[in-house]
């Protein structure tokens, strides 16, 4: 209720102040109402009506009205001096247009208030320099004008800038924080399902146990310390892929058929924790399924403009087909980190799984 009667005040107070200027500007003849036009003006003054409303309801009221007032003051001095370019109303309206900025802007117009204020200092210095010369003409009009506006379309730029940037600034801010989330879902989701084959061997007493857990504490540091980095180089990728097949060998009783093949020629970088999702999901819902002839196939090739990752495993019919969140969340972040800069194939049959994807580098990506 109380914003509702804010609204009625501000409209009854734009009202009174749109009349007294209405009245103030038709007695001076600078607003002449012909009856043939009287449409016009209505829809004109209900304009202006509205428009000072606006500002009173959002703005505090006395300084609305000062501008208002440095307003109607340089038309009224306008219309009884009639001089050409007139030195009292001219730095009047600057004053109202600096005014307005400051109201509706106040962060960009002190960020820039120095740098505004010495712009039109330095403009109004120049036309009172050469406004008052014994031979000052009525020809160098539009050349004062022009010089005058000159700053307005430069800071209009400046703030279009501001603007896009803080855009952009926000995207990469909204960019970073999902990809934080992501990376906070894959970590819990890798180590569940780690711990849990540590917990195995533990249980029968395996002798392998030490050496699984200093895989586990190599693959932990890597995740911690590289996982934070918006780019690591492919081999430490590779490396990090190598220590967690290495690890599942460790666990697994049953002979199973994994083949890694690695061309690195290229020193490419990429991700952190991209590619091991398809892997943990060839160990989970591949080998995990299967009580022989687990087999496990990745391959990763680079050339100078791409990195090219392909994994494919058997699996178990009987078995579930859901590869889980993991894979949701790689596509994720492969839309936020190499947008129309990936390519992703899945192909899946009764008994068999493959991904294959290609990432477009860049020069960029690969410095950082």
């Amino acid at each position: 209720m109380s914003r509702m009667h804010l609204s009625y005040k501000a409209l009854a107070w734009g009202g009174l102040i749109t009349a007294f200027v209405v009245i103030i500007m038709t007695s001076i003849n600078f607003i002449i109402i012909a009856p043939d036009a009287l449409l016009i003006n209505i829809l004109g003054w209900t304009t202006l009506w509205f428009v000072i409303s606006f500002f009173l309801a959002k703005f505090p009221a006395y300084k609305v009205i000062g501008l208002l007032s440095l307003l109607v003051s340089a038309f009224v001095i306008e219309h009884y001096t009639r001089l050409p370019l007139n030195p009292i109303s001219i730095p009047l309206l600057i004053l109202f247009w600096l005014g307005v900025t400051q109201l509706i802007l106040p962060e960009f117009f002190k960020r820039y208030k120095w740098a505004i204020l010495s712009v039109y200092g330095i403009a109004l210095s120049y036309f009172f320099l050469f406004r008052f010369l014994p031979n000052y003409t009525a020809i160098r009009h539009q050349y004062f004008i022009n010089f005058l506006t000159l700053p307005i379309p430069f800071f209009a730029g400046l703030w279009l800038y501001e603007q896009w940037r803080w855009f952009e600034t926000l995207k990469a801010d909204k960019i970073k924080a999902e990809l934080d989330l992501l990376k906070n879902q894959i970590n819990p989701h890798f180590f569940f399902n780690t711990l849990n084959n540590l917990y195995g061997l533990s249980v029968e007493k395996s002798e392998q146990a030490p050496a699984m857990i200093l895989k586990l504490s190599d693959i932990m540091r890597y995740t911690i310390y590289h996982g934070k980095a918006d780019y690591v180089s492919l081999a430490e990728e590779v490396s990090y892929l190598q220590d967690y097949i290495d690890l599942h060998k460790i666990r697994y009783q049953k002979k199973v058929d994994i083949s890694v093949v690695a061309d690195l020629q290229h020193p490419h970088k990429i991700a952190p924790l991209l590619l091991i999702v398809p892997l943990e999901n060839a160990f989970k819902h591949g080998v995990e399924s299967l009580a022989t002839d687990a087999i496990i196939k990745l391959e990763i090739r680079t050339t100078p403009e791409s990195i090219f990752f392909c994994i494919a495993n058997n699996y178990e019919a009987s078995g579930s087909k859901n590869r889980g969140i993991g894979l949701d969340n790689m596509r994720k972040r492969l839309r936020l980190i190499y947008p129309e800069q990936h390519h992703l194939i899945i192909k899946q049959t009764a008994d068999s799984y493959s991904l294959s994807l290609t990432i477009k580098t860049d020069e960029l990506s690969n410095r950082r």
